[in-house]
């Protein structure tokens, strides 16, 4: 049992390692609670001379816990508005309103 504690343990740090680099918000936290709870059992079943390996996925399941939330504790996310945009925007509709106009003024010379 110890044994598969750890290879899930392990899959699921790995699994929080990729989730943290990513920008993935807290999405990261599933597979980072699950690496921490399996490796805590796989720390509790090991035998003293047997507890180094758990205690590597602890710490690193821990420090990618701390990471996580620190991204989302510190950055913040902010919605700049794009002017250079928003004028491109105001052009190209003024630009439609002279075609329909010129082509309305086409059509009214054709009837």
């Amino acid at each position: 049992m110890r044994k598969t504690f750890i290879i899930l343990a392990s899959f699921f740090t790995i699994l929080s390692i990729v989730f943290t680099a990513l920008p993935l918000g807290t999405l990261a936290l599933l597979p980072i609670g699950l690496s921490l709870v399996l490796g805590f059992l796989a720390f509790k079943r090991s035998t003293d001379t047997e507890k180094k390996f758990p205690k590597i996925i602890l710490i690193i399941a821990g420090l990618c816990l701390i990471v996580v939330i620190g991204k989302e504790l510190f950055t913040k996310e902010e919605v700049a508005q794009d002017v250079q945009f928003e004028q491109t925007i105001e052009k190209s509709k003024e630009e439609d309103k002279k075609e329909l106009e010129e082509l309305e003024s086409l059509e009214g010379d054709l009837e």
